[in-house]
């Protein structure tokens, strides 16, 4: 199955680390965040990579070049301009036939994608979503008014739900739902539902999925300690 990681974002809340390097290329102990992804792919039988990268994406190429030293195939899809998640993978419409992955370049996981892939297919969906239980906390007394009278508080509730953590599986006709520039969730998504397509959800119910999102997790996670014991724990 071919697999799809995207690169293309600015990684703006990570600067001044991301002046010079595009964030997937940070390292979280000595190798990259992307390095972790394309490892995981490769274990569960990812061997055929196509890597959409924008930004700095000459440290990418001359850092992963095909791939062969680390026992996949990589090609790559370079943007010359913004695309957007679904927009990054417009081009390959009528190229890929079978169904497919698609897998964010900037986060860390263990999940398993082989499981992923035989929900999609059990599923019939046209698109199968990687969701991950989460509490939001709220850190303040919530207000519940109607009619504009407060007829209940909360105190610092806690909300569950489910995340979307950007991991997908695809059937080839998802590109007859992308137009260009076109973010997945944003765009694509709501245009399936309203058009009454079935989008599959995979609960990851366990396991370890880390988006290093903000400079004080990047400093935090860094030198890699904490990482690497979140996945030995796992195993």
């Amino acid at each position: 199955m071919k697999a799809f990681v995207l690169c293309g974002g600015l990684g703006t809340r990570l600067r001044p680390y991301t002046y010079e390097n595009p964030k997937p290329m940070l390292k979280i102990g000595e190798k990259p965040i992307l390095q972790y992804v394309i490892e995981h792919l490769k274990e569960h039988g990812f061997d055929e990579i196509v890597i959409t990268a924008g930004y700095l994406n000459e440290k990418i190429v001359s850092y992963f070049g095909d791939g062969k030293k680390f026992g996949v195939k990589i090609t790559y899809s370079i943007e010359k301009e913004a695309k957007n998640t679904a927009g990054s993978i417009l081009e390959h419409k009528g190229k890929v036939r079978e169904p497919f992955l698609v897998i964010m370049g900037d986060a860390i996981t263990d999940i398993n994608l082989k499981e992923l892939a035989e929900t999609h297919k059990k599923k019939g969906a046209v698109a199968t979503v990687a969701v991950k239980h989460h509490i939001t906390k709220v850190h303040y007394g919530v207000a519940n008014l109607t009619d504009g009278y407060i007829k209940s508080f909360q105190e610092k509730p806690e909300i569950e739900h489910y995340i979307n953590i950007g991991i997908y599986i695809f059937s080839p006709r998802i590109f007859d739902f992308i137009k260009e520039k076109e973010d997945f969730a944003k765009d694509v998504f709501p245009r399936l539902l309203k058009e009454k397509q079935k989008i599959a959800a995979y609960k990851m119910e366990d396991g370890v999925w880390v988006d290093i999102g903000r400079l004080d997790e990047y400093e935090k996670l860094k030198d890699g300690k904490e990482i690497k014991q979140m996945l030995k724990s796992k195993n």
